[in-house]
């Protein structure tokens, strides 16, 4: 972290995280392409609980990232013990969530699936789709919790097996629960939930084995353990921003479903778009998952030069990668939509969305290096304000153009939110780099100078000369 070349130590960390983030994306567009096959009124359930299912996720996320940056920002100080003790508490806050997405399965799946829906095939397929995924959600939130310690520590090999084994298990349970093979039943979109929930257990346990039984800079079974208000409440002030910066886009494609769904195939593209751009968005956040414990321990240790050199190459490959998507939702995107195959409208609308939504794609990748740095300098409130504009210019902006455009320009209202919030949050965000390292120096130089102080012995208080004072005449004897 602190001594390895920065371009080498920053595609050394990420490479695993982008491996598996390609492999979680291959997973997404397989698990659709199956759903595609068995019925389109899978694909369109799976669409309306798709952003229930990404605030699930957005739990996991806030948690881990809070706990990662905490645990990035001990080591960084040399306090492994408040790392060991960061990592419990971060473990604790996601079985403490698992409980609250356990009651919200059992009250809000119905009411939700039915405000988008009323045929009775697609609503049954989607609340059995997210009942079972929410009834289970304990691997996931377990499972993204441990990963982002081990991230923390500089570890991504397991990460990356950890997602490996959930994916891969998915991808061959699929169509075994999907259509029936052999002697497993025919479930469709149930079928689906099933397999995803067994992949994230599978890759719960093995992340919570490498977690406790292989040699760690923390120790997840440390004796001692209390939940501390302290350690829930520093996750939280970075977790938190984070688990909103994930979460708002959920709500806002909630709300944008709602002015869509009187429009045909609208919610089924935008849900099929969603699974195609994570091959585009999950690399980047792979890198931003290797970048974001290097600018934490350089922030915690008061790098700046490698701090810097971290963000900018960061920041480089991630607009480089973005551009590439681009070039490719630019000039293939009827063919991505044949893969789903539901006839010449459905390709037709959805070939225009992929078009409008990639104009964002760089600028996109701006905000996100952006809001890593945020978080990586305990800013999470500057990262959400970002995500909380963009939100705020897409929900009016969507509102408008689907009732005056319909499904012609309602796909603008992406990029306008994000060349507006670009364009207003690079200068603050370059603004509150400087100003926060500065303040991070003076604290560091401030603390060097009191152990200095501590250190130094003190200097010894001069006797008199008690031999020389008696030797001296007086004046008196001298008269």
């Amino acid at each position: 972290m602190a001594t390895m070349p920065v371009k080498k130590l920053l595609i050394t960390m990420s490479l695993p995280a982008i491996f598996s983030m390609l492999v979680q994306a291959i997973y997404n567009i397989v698990d659709s392409l199956y759903l595609a096959h068995f019925s389109y009124k899978a694909i369109e359930a799976t669409s309306i609980v798709f952003p229930l299912q990404m605030l699930i996720i957005s739990v996991g996320i806030g948690i881990g990232v809070g706990t990662n940056v905490y645990i990035s920002k001990s080591l960084g100080e040399g306090k492994r013990g408040r790392a060991s003790f960061a990592a419990q508490n971060g473990v604790f806050m996601a079985l403490a969530a698992y409980l609250v997405v356990l009651i919200l399965a059992f009250t809000i799946v119905k009411p939700f699936v039915h405000a988008y829906t009323k045929d009775p095939e697609t609503a049954d397929m989607a609340v059995s789709y997210l009942s079972i995924c929410m009834t289970f959600s304990l691997g996931v939130l377990i499972e993204m919790t441990t990963s982002k310690i081990l991230q923390s520590t500089g570890n991504m090999r397991v990460p990356m097996f950890t997602q490996l084994i959930g994916a891969i298990t998915n991808i061959i349970l699929d169509p075994f629960f999907i259509f029936g093979i052999g002697v497993f039943p025919r479930l469709g979109a149930k079928g689906a939930a099933i397999a995803t929930v067994i992949g994230q257990f599978f890759a719960m346990i093995f992340s919570l084995c490498m977690l406790i039984f292989k040699k760690q800079d923390v120790h997840l079974l440390r004796k001692g353990f209390y939940p501390s208000p302290s350690y829930i409440w520093r996750i939280l002030k970075v977790g938190l921003p984070s688990m909103l910066i994930s979460a708002l886009p959920a709500f806002t494609t909630i709300i944008v479903n709602n002015f869509i769904k009187t429009f045909p195939y609208a919610i089924s593209v935008l849900g099929v778009y969603f699974k195609l751009q994570s091959f585009v968005f999950l690399p980047i956040f792979g890198l931003t998952q290797g970048g974001m414990p290097i600018l934490s321990y350089n922030y915690g240790s008061g790098s700046r030069a490698r701090f810097s050199q971290t963000f900018r190459f960061m920041a480089t490959l991630a607009v480089g990668f973005m551009a590439l998507g681009v070039v490719i939702f630019q000039s293939i995107p009827n063919y991505l939509m044949m893969m789903f195959g539901h006839g010449e409208d459905f390709v037709r609308v959805g070939t225009y969305a992929m078009r409008i939504i990639s104009i964002c794609f760089i600028l996109a990748a701006v905000s996100i290096s952006i809001t890593t740095m945020m978080q990586s300098m305990g800013r999470g409130f500057t990262s959400l304000l970002i995500t909380l504009s963009r939100q705020l210019v897409i929900i009016p902006s969507a509102y408008l153009l689907a009732k005056y455009t319909q499904t012609t320009g309602v796909w603008f209202a992406y990029p306008i939110a994000e060349f507006v919030t670009s364009s207003i949050f690079l200068p603050i965000s370059i603004h509150v780099y400087k100003k926060e390292f500065a303040r991070r120096l003076a604290f560091l130089e401030a603390q060097k100078q009191k152990e200095a102080e501590e250190l130094s012995p003190a200097p010894a208080t001069e006797a008199p000369n008690t031999e020389l004072t008696a030797q001296a005449p007086s004046n008196e004897t001298n008269a």
